[in-house]
């Protein structure tokens, strides 16, 4: 017998998730490879095999072995779309929601994201660390085991990269593993109110390099982000940005079409970024360009459910098209505070049209797909990293069924028990 790590066992279903040749598009979404009565091997923190589980046990002697006692078997959650690291709340801004105020009246009153900047320009390095650290928790609990996370609550050069510098203290502080995006263009500070084209200047011929400059220092590989939406930055602005940040060797993301349709998912596709997130008001032609291009499209329900919105994410549009459809919790103070991927899935349920098992693909190796990490995280397929949940239930159905409950028994994070076990 070959001696390994750890073997999972007994198991009523292995959903393996399969993706390791790219997304699972349009009609694919949903292909689970699942493994009734299965089992996982790992060795080095890796996928080793996934199989029957008479067979894995004639085949493998484990140093740790975990009866996972009729329970289902799922990759860790990615969720590739969040604004940690913050400081402090909104929630008199929400009190003002609910009395009939939009979120775009809030931000024009110079509350909105402009609140969170102002707590986070006066937090130190310490105090993001620890606002964070509790979030990062929940997220693990709930079976997060890799996310993305974005900068733009500083809108000026030192605080951005105060942002990335609490990145790493909070990736080395505890298991979840983040993926660094810098987005200074998240909004218009007040000092440039009036005059975007000149904070555009600042953004490229300042911030950028800047982040380009931590990055290398780093040895580690960032994404940039902007707002494209009405009122933020406009899709020439954008360009310019994203054109500036490819050249200095940023991964490209586009938040798009969340309150209209500007022609931002278009422009991702066109400049190959990796994913465009929200894509409520989302054209047909942008979505089939989707269909045609290699970007993600990232639905953020738990986003318009936070606003009282009726509108969400065209998912069957652009699953029709063959585009690769995402997940994600855009876990962020204003507009929805949201640590539960989970939750998302319930929400992609009822409200893009998902079923659990697209809904599962979408949190899992599309998601990963979605922060440039597909071939290495988000499903069980042999050489990948050793991320995955053992549930409280013996089918993963119920996943998207139930809401507002966590279904996750055990978090593995590669290879070894970071939340449960026996």
């Amino acid at each position: 017998m070959e001696q390994i790590d750890l073997l999972i066992y007994g198991a009523s279903q292995v959903c393996v998730v399969p993706g390791v040749d790219g997304p699972q598009r349009g009609a694919q979404l949903g292909e689970l490879g699942l493994i009734v009565d299965g089992a996982v091997a790992v060795h080095d923190g890796r996928i080793l095999q996934t199989g029957y589980t008479d067979d894995m046990l004639r085949t493998y002697q484990a140093t740790t072995a975990i009866n996972a006692a009729e329970r289902a078997v799922i990759p860790g959650f990615v969720d590739p779309h969040t604004h940690l690291p913050w400081y402090g709340d909104r929630a008199h801004e929400f009190e003002q929601r609910l009395a009939g105020a939009t979120y775009m009246e809030i931000m024009a009153a110079g509350g909105g994201i402009m609140n969170t900047v102002r707590q986070v320009r006066q937090a130190t390095l310490d105090d993001l660390v620890q606002d964070n650290l509790p979030r990062l928790r929940r997220m693990l609990q709930h079976g997060t085991t890799s996310a993305e996370a974005k900068t733009g609550y500083g809108l000026e050069t030192a605080v951005e990269l105060k942002q990335l510098e609490a990145m790493m203290h909070l990736g080395a502080a505890q298991p979840v593993e983040i993926t660094p995006t810098f987005l200074p263009a998240h909004a218009v500070p007040p000092e440039y109110a009036g005059h975007t084209d000149a904070y555009v200047d600042l953004v490229v011929n300042e911030m950028l390099p800047a982040g380009a400059a931590w990055m290398a220092q780093q040895g580690v590989r960032l994404f940039c982000d902007v707002f494209c939406e009405a009122g933020v930055f406009d899709v020439s602005q954008t360009r310019r940005i994203l054109e500036t940040a490819a050249a200095l060797g940023y991964g490209l993301k586009v938040h798009a079409d969340e309150f209209e349709g500007l022609g931002g998912t278009k422009l991702a596709v066109e400049l190959g970024a990796v994913s465009a997130d929200h894509l409520v008001k989302t054209p047909d032609a942008d979505i089939a360009a989707l269909g045609q291009g290699n970007t993600i499209a990232v639905g953020l329900p738990g986003t318009p459910f936070g606003l009282g919105h009726h509108e969400y994410t065209p998912a069957r549009k652009i699953l029709a098209a063959g585009g690769a459809l995402a997940l994600a919790t855009d876990l962020n103070p204003g507009t929805c505070w949201c640590e539960s991927m989970q939750m998302v899935m319930a929400l992609a349920c009822r409200y893009l049209g998902l079923t659990q098992a697209q809904a599962l693909a979408a949190a899992t190796i599309n998601a990963a797909y979605a922060i440039g990490r597909g071939q290495e995280i988000g499903s069980l397929e042999p050489g990948k990293q050793a991320d995955l949940l053992i549930l409280e239930t013996a089918d993963y159905r119920q996943l998207g069924y139930q809401f507002g409950a966590n279904l996750v028994q055990t978090v593995i994070k590669k290879g070894r028990v970071v939340v449960g076990g026996q």
